[in-house]
């Protein structure tokens, strides 16, 4: 009983903790703190690119690797991540010769006009096709980039982590259209709402933290407008998405219900199946070194194909 109480007050205490990070820019979390970020930061260089003709839709990317390949993997993050959320995945298979993108969009009000956005970044940055690691919210508008290209196929494969095929599972669909009128603090309460009340692996309480950190950095119009994107009713065509595709999920808590997890199984039967026991909801930072992992395997196949995402002269360390 006392033991139970013990960890009922650890809880309280770190739910305590996130709700005033909401009020509070002087937050650090710990992996912020780690030489790894740290080295990212001071290594690959934040770039920021305009796609449209009067400059207001600025994207910010991180890219790292050999220029010259034309299907690197890009990384599309959830609500609430930033550029910077998959720097765990841009250190680690860099490392190993692949090129690699992380990107941060600018507000966008619907899917066609993001995907649109999207296409754009892509040409700028000298991409032919990519393969895209979205998580979340990132591999919905995956699937849908993949889906409304598909005549064209600018996608080459799909790598989807705690993601989803219909918006419908949110329970927001009546009111996303008011999303773009609420203060930025309610609806970082709705976010932060959905997040688990228990005690829970350090790593994932960890990746939490970090999160929590990059959704402060985010305005009440890029909060709004990703929200809105979430939960605005829409589903993918999964019949026009004809491509590899891995699916990477978690056995623990996480937003995402078992049924959820059941239907993209259902609607990808051909999916490589990457399951963690745990990760919570941000398993690329929580479990890194398993999601590179699954994501080294999903692209050894392209390997000396024009959809390498590595420089053809370059050995990829096993």
């Amino acid at each position: 009983m006392v033991q139970a109480g013990v960890e009922h007050d650890r809880v309280g205490e770190r739910w305590g903790l996130l709700r005033a990070r909401l009020h509070s820019m002087e937050f650090e979390s710990d992996l912020s703190c780690t030489l790894e970020y740290k080295s990212f930061r001071s290594t690959v260089p934040l770039k920021q690119i305009v796609v449209d003709s009067d400059g207001l839709k600025v994207w910010k990317v991180y890219e790292a690797g050999p220029r010259e390949v034309r299907c690197p993997l890009v990384c599309l993050p959830p609500v609430i991540g930033t550029a910077d959320c998959f720097y765990r995945q841009v250190l680690s298979l860099t490392a190993r010769g692949y090129r690699v993108i992380s990107v941060e969009y600018p507000v966008y009000w619907n899917v066609m006009d993001w995907c649109e956005g999207f296409k754009h970044l892509l040409d700028r940055l000298d991409v032919d096709q990519a393969h895209i690691l979205g998580a979340s919210l990132g591999g919905f508008l995956a699937q849908k980039f993949a889906e409304l290209t598909s005549n064209s196929p600018r996608v080459a494969s799909l790598i989807l982590c705690n993601s989803f095929i219909d918006t419908k599972i949110f329970n927001y669909t009546d009111s996303s259209s008011v999303f773009w009128m609420l203060p930025s603090t309610l609806l970082k309460k709705m976010i932060i709402g959905r997040f688990p009340r228990k005690l829970m692996d350090p790593h994932i309480a960890d990746s939490i933290d970090f999160m929590v950190e990059r959704l402060e950095c985010l305005s009440q119009s890029e909060l709004a407008s990703r929200l809105t994107l979430n939960c605005s009713p829409d589903y993918v065509q999964p019949q026009k998405v004809e491509m590899e595709v891995t699916l990477v999920d978690v056995f623990d808590e996480s937003a995402l219900s078992q049924s959820v997890k059941e239907e993209m199984y259902k609607c990808y039967p051909n999916a490589r199946l990457a399951h963690l026991k745990t990760g919570g909801n941000f398993p690329f930072l929580s479990r890194a070194d398993e999601v590179n992992m699954y994501i080294q395997v999903h692209l050894r196949g392209y390997e000396g194909t024009h959809l390498s995402a590595t420089d053809s002269g370059t050995p990829v360390e096993r």
